[in-house]
């Protein structure tokens, strides 16, 4: 914030404050580009493949701990 909007926001009550709060919200929302549904699909899929996988990965790396210390302390 600038330093006369610091300024102003003091000198506001309240109920003032949580409106200008609220303003602000709603200006910055305007200003995101949202993704549109393909882009949201694939952006989950993509995600939930990645996950999937590294599921895998920590699944095998636990198996093999797993059998390498029953063998090694039987």
């Amino acid at each position: 914030m600038t330093e006369s909007t610091e300024q102003v926001a003091e000198k506001l009550g309240l109920f003032a404050r949580v409106g200008l709060f609220y303003r602000q919200i709603v200006s910055e929302l305007a200003k995101v580009v949202w993704p549109t549904r393909k882009q949201l699909s694939t952006y989950t899929a993509v995600v939930l493949v990645f996950v999937t996988f590294v599921i895998a990965v920590v699944s095998i790396f636990d198996l093999v701990i797993t059998k390498l210390v029953f063998w090694v302390f039987g």
